[in-house]
């Protein structure tokens, strides 16, 4: 009995020291002067890199509202490209600060995976994109196909399911990452690509010729794609939070980067409120009062962000999911309070 008192015992106290261990995320990352972000490794509208390795995308202006809120230096912020089947184990070893890679919260990730979603930058859902030339126009006309899909991701489990429902028979054709499943499906050895409608779009703009493939009607899942950081530390998960909520308040006010300054006048207690003007919400974050104005005056709010890399690969924001709450959408943000 007694040595089960100790084994429980110790097993208690390693757990509160890995706890305790995993809690100094936001120091950790103060020391070292720079967030390390992970994100995919070319996924236009979301993170890609150019030429010279200067990285964009929704998921990259993420980060840096991040880097911005706590060093007030959004380039203060580097990137891990990483697979589908890397992300996670890149996060949970401590080898990234914070995972930002169009990834899928579902609830094993959320559950078993010891990391947590802090919101949804992006509401997508799975599609197909298909040759004009082969003359489909519905996912229901796919039985027998060979399809282009990327290991380790929904995207699997998705096509399974879909396929299943519908009694019809599919090849999977699996690559490890998704440059190499555009390049099989432009060089033709398969049928179709599926993946989220998103990177559909993105993806066909990379294609030999983009006009001679079409994206098919159907939309086979929920896919809501947001950040996420590892369980354990309650601060670090707050400011990663936090920092997306703010993006969606500044956009609900009418706060953008080119008039925060400005707007550090406004009598709207909210505004007042989300820049530091009144109040004291950075304290509990760890942050300095102005984190929201430093997130804003750096790399705009939502809209802007989402105009700046979305809307140029061709979807549009107005009337869909991810327009804010007030025109219909989805995207939403608790008041700063």
């Amino acid at each position: 009995m007694n040595k089960k008192i100790v084994t429980i015992a110790l097993g208690a106290a390693l757990s509160l020291s890995a706890s305790a261990a995993m809690a100094d995320t936001l120091e950790d990352v103060q020391a070292k002067g720079y967030l390390q972000c992970g994100v995919a490794p070319s996924t236009p509208g979301f993170a890609s890199p150019d030429e010279n390795n200067n990285w964009s995308g929704i998921d990259v202006d993420y980060c840096r509202a991040m880097a911005a809120a706590i060093f007030d230096d959004p380039e203060a912020v580097r990137f891990t490209p990483l697979t589908s089947k890397e992300r996670f184990t890149a996060l949970s070893s401590g080898e990234i600060d914070v995972l930002s890679r169009t990834t899928t919260w579902t609830m094993s990730r959320d559950t078993n995976l010891g990391i947590s979603f802090t919101g949804v930058m992006f509401y997508d859902g799975q599609g197909f994109m298909v040759p004009k030339d082969i003359g489909v126009n519905s996912a229901l006309e796919l039985s027998d196909a060979a399809v282009c899909i990327e290991a380790g991701t929904t995207t699997e489990l998705n096509a399974a399911d879909y396929f299943a429902t519908n009694g019809m028979n599919y090849n999977p054709v699996v690559f490890e990452d998704q440059d190499e499943v555009v390049k099989a499906y432009d060089d033709g050895r398969c049928d179709v690509f599926t993946t989220d409608s998103s990177a559909l779009a993105a993806e066909r703009l990379s294609l030999a010729d983009p006009d001679a493939h079409k994206i098919l009607p159907e939309i086979i899942s929920k896919e809501p794609l947001g950040p996420s950081v590892r369980q354990g530390d309650d601060l670090w998960f707050n400011i990663s939070r936090w920092v997306y909520f703010a993006l969606l308040e500044a956009e609900e006010y009418g706060v953008t980067s080119a008039n925060v300054d400005e707007m550090l006048g406004s009598e709207n207690p909210s505004v007042r409120r989300l820049l530091g003007v009144e109040g004291e919400f950075g304290k509990a974050i760890g942050l300095s009062d102005d984190w929201a104005y430093r997130v804003i005056k750096h790399t705009g709010n939502y809209d802007e962000i989402y105009q700046r890399n979305v809307t140029p690969i061709g979807i549009e924001r107005a009337g869909s999911l991810n327009d804010l709450w007030t025109r219909g959408g989805l995207q939403y943000s608790p008041p700063i309070r």
